[in-house]
């Protein structure tokens, strides 16, 4: 192996000169250090923007009051599910805009809902967890739809079990869902279970059922929360862009080409030289009409999706219970709902690995616990997959959230622990005096 003296003849430098040549290396390194100080900055505002921005919206989502509305549904519901896509339609008109004071300055940002459908002990219930000043707009949209149902505001059904689940005597199962495909994609929605052209309600099929039908089946000291959270999109540009961009890779059609300016091409010209041009070949099929049936399927979706309001979504569940009564296969309740609206040629919805109550290897036992301890936090708060970091939503419209929660009548879902208004509203008399 060559000494270090070796390697320095190589390069004719002795001793004297190598330590010479250090001190010059050092001297070039010391007076273009600060050069690197815009990266060393860079690299440490950016944690501090994350820790400064995540501090100023944390407080001001403190200020604001959040409630829980329930909905009970009438006892017949003659409307579509068609009805519930309008109501959820109407739901984008909570966005507001912050401008750069609010956003940067009070921490304001899109405040979201949460859509859920709850069992306990059997009885299922329909939520709407809401900022307080949503709440007009929200009963607005519903009563205009339903104007037989009925919006109470009640308590908060996850204060009342253990706060400190999972321990002894209790037991909880939970996970988020991710979609299968890019968000562009659409589940399978209402239009393909229901003839909406059919009066008969009992010859209509709803994708609800099936689930509703499940969590009525729980036992008293079981529970089961489905929640789904929704924020409207203000700049909806990004996600539609990534549709047409699908579309236009399905139908085959050729990217548009930027034209370049006249000064551009001459200097290509004049350093190239000029490119020989073949002869353009004229297609007799245009590639639109060369897609299979199930291409046209696919880019029919998609089109028809990227046309209606999307809403940033996030779905999660959780079972727990008492140990005693605690029944694991019960998950399938909400698995088999998911399946019923998955698509191999389109979008479907599975559990999200990272999120599942569920530990392979290595502490086990404690890695478990944590887990668990995480996904009732983040529940009972309505926080997104990966709070405060983004990720983990996708995109979803307003006929894939109806699909999801909507108000089903009696004879297509006839869960008889499902509570539903009994008595049919009227409306007063015109003559009714007033004094």
């Amino acid at each position: 192996m060559p000494e270090i003296s070796d390697i320095l003849k190589i390069f004719n430098l002795g001793p004297q000169n190598f330590s010479l040549t250090s001190a010059s290396i050092w001297r070039i390194v010391d007076a273009y250090l600060w050069l690197l100080l815009p990266l060393i900055l860079l690299l440490l505002l950016s944690p501090l923007k994350f820790f400064y921005i995540f501090w100023r919206r944390v407080r001001w989502d403190a200020r604001i009051e959040k409630i829980l509305l329930e909905i009970k549904i009438p006892k017949e519901v003659t409307k579509p599910i068609k009805a519930m896509e309008y109501a959820i339609a109407g739901l984008h008109g909570i966005h507001d805009p912050a401008n750069f004071r609010e956003r940067w300055i009070d921490g304001q940002f899109q405040l979201s809902l949460s859509l859920e459908i709850v069992s306990l002990g059997g009885e299922t219930h329909f939520f709407i967890r809401t900022p307080l000043p949503f709440r007009k707009h929200i009963e607005s949209s519903i009563y205009a739809q339903y104007p037989e149902a009925e919006i109470s505001l009640v308590d908060d059904y996850t204060k009342y079990v253990p706060q400190d689940i999972p321990k002894k005597g209790w037991d909880l199962w939970g996970a988020d869902f991710m979609i299968t495909k890019p968000d562009c994609y659409p589940i399978k929605t209402y239009p393909q279970f229901e003839v909406e052209q059919e009066s008969k309600e009992e010859r209509k099929v709803d994708p609800l059922a099936q689930f509703l039908e499940g969590l009525s089946a729980l036992k008293p000291g079981e529970q089961f929360w489905f929640q789904i959270i929704i924020k409207p999109i203000i700049d909806e540009i990004p996600w539609v862009k990534r549709g047409k961009e699908i579309v236009d890779k399905l139908v085959r059609r050729p990217a548009i080409k930027v034209p370049q300016s006249i000064i551009q091409e001459a200097a290509e010209v004049l350093v190239l030289g000029p490119t020989p041009t073949a002869p353009a070949e004229k297609e007799l099929i245009p590639p639109e009409m060369k897609l299979t049936p199930g291409e046209r399927v696919i880019v029919s979706a998609i089109e028809e999706k990227i046309g209606k309001f999307g809403f940033d979504t996030n779905i999660r569940f959780i079972y727990l219970g008492k140990e005693e009564v605690f029944f694991r296969p019960n998950l399938r309740i909400v698995m088999g709902y998911m399946k019923t609206l998955s698509t191999l040629n389109l979008n479907g919805l599975r559990p999200l690995p990272a999120t599942m109550t569920k530990i392979m290897w290595f502490f086990r036992s404690r890695r478990l616990y944590i887990r668990k301890r995480r996904m009732f936090r983040y529940y009972q708060k309505r926080w997104p997959t990966f709070f405060p970091r983004t990720g983990g939503t996708y995109v979803f419209n307003s006929e894939e959230i109806a699909t999801l929660y909507h108000f089903p009548g009696r004879t297509v879902a006839p869960a008889p622990a499902l509570p539903r208004v009994e008595a049919k509203k009227g409306e007063p008399p015109a003559d009714l005096p007033i004094e």
